[in-house]
């Protein structure tokens, strides 16, 4: 073994070797650790669940950063002990993939999904994501993550089905989930409605138009869509604003743009009178908030705009042609008519879809809903601030873990943001019109309407054609992958059908800040309703990573990374310590090339110092010897360092720990303490030799213990090459031991 250390260190050779040993010996499930010994029945646990990659392609650099810091959790609670589980997973994240498979489809072979049939077009996407999902697999195991690969979940398997079934019942069972025709967020290039949270805002040039309807019309009003107007039934104006009073209340009927409208003048408290002028155009159809001021008001609504953004009006002039193209005429209309009273450039936010970068158009659409605040009587028991049979709703749950600080959220400064956030929360849209994804369990025979886990009997029934929202699935993600809906189990006892009762509520979530609300909040949502208690205690929220000019990291910009390269030049170890040291939860942090090679000469320096210790000072004594006080001073000190880093990972400071570590190893033990003991080790007494020689294999033992989590691969390595029986990666933490 000693051989090893008289070449440089290859992690190509080494890390694939290192994984299989790690994977074959099952320490990674923590039943084998309790039947082995290795961690006590009755020790506190540690759980995790891995954030569901997407099945849309490969791990990014902002995936690598993810994985590196729950393997530092995972392998720091191993080895204090705990009961510990990773479990890892892949989302199939609906919209993406479908819209994904749909293109390569359309290029391959000239053919819609309609051309293929739904049957047809699942199997290809099926296709599509198994193979995506080998490749994020080995992507992981290269990154060397430690998830108990026996728990694998997927968010469209079986058992996540029967879950999602389970829970849509349940909510429509209690009222929590309706049917109801209202204005949604429509993607007319995907084809679907999408969530408020899955809405990206692009800031673009617009114009503001001030202008009347009529000559007659007493009111002008602003907008930055004026095609829109032909769908008006109202204008609003507020209550207090003395240039309108005399209007409220009044009726105007007038010609638009070759369109018949109905104008009613209201007064709404929710109109800002100094915006434009002060009056709002009201489109029931078209607008969130015109259809909540129409609600108020028993205004009609008048959709003007179809599913694929055309206009869909009676007007010759504005019939069928596309909404921009209807702007344009509808200016021009103005114009001719000497109605436009005022343009304006003005910068705006546009909304567009996530996934497909369509422009989205709100519509009025017979949809499925999740009714957050509806109030229920809420039946669980386990809930510190909320007691079986209080009058709740699901924005209360949803606020009140994380007000009482049930839950913690790391950094603190995003509990404002999570407040403010679901303080506005509307009505969770969760139906889609796409076919992959977990279909809705309700099915029709003529005026009937059934909601089951399994099909109605009987002839003629027909299932709904849509599918469910993927954050509804993977907000279940935390108790569905500890067995839930099965019963809870008994605690204490080994194995995945007692998951539940062992594992949950995990102890720790990590994952990016982009998706505090669509995930988040909906797990947070879906566990205190259905489990009755919180899916986390504490939430760790990572930032993004970007390049050394602060830019995101993507493809479009050309600064893209990918990580596999990375390890392939570098190793797995360099990779993680660039990706960890010097960033704190919710802060982005900025990567580059320089920063992968210093941790590969790290790595590198490591190696060295232990073939120092190996074959420079020779054999560990079998037998402790006479420790000099010098010594005892170097050991005491390393004991502290390990104690300050140790309290810094329990308050999950991975970055200060990390970055102390590496300056202790490279600074103190190899610049100094290695560079001190040369000459004792060849001119020292026999008691100082001894000594020496014992203090630099405990402080070499001791420094790849704590530095395992951080990089496991070449730390384990060498703990081989000490000639260890047991593996590092389950040996005691250092203030253990």
């Amino acid at each position: 073994m000693i051989e090893k250390l008289l070449t440089p260190y290859n992690p190509l050779d080494a890390e694939d070797r290192i994984y299989a040993i790690w994977k074959e010996s099952g320490f990674f499930n923590p039943d084998v650790c309790i039947e082995k010994g290795v961690t006590e029945k009755d020790a506190p646990y540690f759980s995790i669940v891995l954030p569901p990659p997407n099945v849309t392609g490969t791990l990014h650099l902002g995936s690598a950063y993810m994985l590196a810091l729950q393997d530092i959790m995972t392998r720091f609670a191993r080895m204090q002990a705990k009961r510990t589980l990773w479990i890892p997973g892949t989302d199939h994240a609906a919209i993406a993939t479908q819209s994904k498979v749909e293109k390569q489809l359309q290029k391959e072979h000239g053919k819609s999904r309609h051309d293929f049939g739904r049957e047809a077009f699942l199997h290809h996407v099926g296709t599509f994501a198994q193979e995506s999902h080998d490749t994020i697999v080995s992507q992981m195991m290269k990154m060397g993550c430690s998830v108990d690969w026996s728990r694998e979940a997927f968010t469209l398997d079986q058992k996540r089905n029967i879950a999602v079934k389970t829970t849509f019942k349940q909510m429509y069972d209690d009222g929590l989930i309706y049917r109801g025709y209202r204005v949604v967020n429509w993607d007319p290039k995907g084809q679907t409605t999408i969530s408020d949270d899955e809405v990206v805002y692009e800031e673009r040039q617009s114009v503001l138009y001030t202008f009347k309807y009529s000559p007659e019309f007493p009111i002008a009003i602003s907008t930055t869509r004026p095609e829109t107007k032909v769908g008006d039934t109202a204008v609003a104006v507020h209550p207090d604003d003395i240039r309108y009073k005399e209007y409220v209340g009044k009726t105007y009927d007038l010609e638009f743009c070759g369109e018949s409208l109905s104008i009613t003048v209201v007064a709404d408290i929710s109109v800002d009178p100094l915006f434009g002028t002060g009056a709002l155009g009201v489109t029931p159809a078209h607008s969130s908030i015109d259809w909540e001021i129409a609600q108020r008001h028993n205004l009609p609504q008048k959709p003007v705009i179809n599913e694929f953004a055309k206009m869909s009006v009676e007007s010759p002039l504005l019939s069928g042609k596309k909404v921009l193209e209807a702007r344009e005429l509808v200016v021009a209309y103005l114009k001719e008519h000497d109605l436009l009273l005022k343009e304006e450039a003005v910068t705006q936010n546009v909304s567009t879809a996530e996934r497909t970068g369509g422009i989205i158009e709100p519509l009025p659409k017979l949809q499925w809903f999740i009714n957050v605040n509806k109030e229920f009587v809420y039946p669980h028991e386990n809930l510190p601030h909320v007691k079986k049979g209080d009058i709740v709703t699901l924005k209360k749950l949803m606020l009140s873990v994380v007000e009482e600080k049930n839950i913690d959220i790391l950094p603190d400064r995003f509990v404002k943001v999570y407040t403010h956030w679901i303080e506005n929360l509307r009505d969770w849209c969760i139906s889609r019109q796409i076919w992959y994804g977990h279909r809705i369990p309700v099915w029709y025979k003529g005026e009937e309407i059934y909601c089951g886990i399994e099909a109605p009997e009987g002839a003629d029934w027909e299932q709904d054609s849509d599918t469910l929202d993927t954050w509804f699935s993977s907000g279940l993600w935390t108790f569905s992958t500890l067995g839930w809906p099965a019963p809870k189990g008994t605690l204490g006892e080994t194995g995945p059908e007692n998951d539940l009762a062992n594992y949950h509520p995990t102890t720790i979530l990590e994952t990016g800040y982009d998706i505090l609300f669509p995930w988040v909040a909906r797990m947070i949502l879906m566990s205190t309703y259905l489990v009755g208690a919180i899916p986390f205690k504490t939430v760790y929220l990572h930032g993004l990573v970007r390049d050394n000019k602060g830019q995101k990291i993507s493809k479009s910009l050309g600064n893209n990374i990918d990580p596999l390269d990375m390890i392939k030049d570098y190793g797995a170890d360099a990779v993680r310590m660039a990706l960890i040291i010097g960033t704190g939860p919710g802060n982005d942090s900025k990567i580059s090339l320089d920063k992968f090679k210093a941790y590969k000469h790290f790595a590198n320096k490591i190696w060295n110092i232990a073939r120092f210790v190996v074959t420079t000072a020779g054999p560990k004594p079998d037998v402790k010897p006479e420790i000099t006080d010098q010594d005892y001073a170097l050991l005491e000190e390393q004991n502290e360092l390990v104690r300050e880093i140790t309290e810094e990972m329990d308050q999950y400071k991975y970055y200060l720990a990390g970055e102390k570590l590496y300056h202790y190893i490279w600074h103190r033990f190899a610049d100094v303490i290695i560079e001190e003991s040369k000459p004792i080790l060849k001119d020292g007494t026999d008691v100082e030799k001894n000594s020496r020689v014992w203090t630099l294999y405990c402080i070499l033992e001791t420094s790849l213990t704590a530095l395992h989590p951080f990089m496991p691969f070449i730390t384990e390595e060498l703990w081989s090459i000490l000639g260890k029986k047991n593996l590092l990666m389950t040996e005691k933490w250092p203030l253990l031991r």
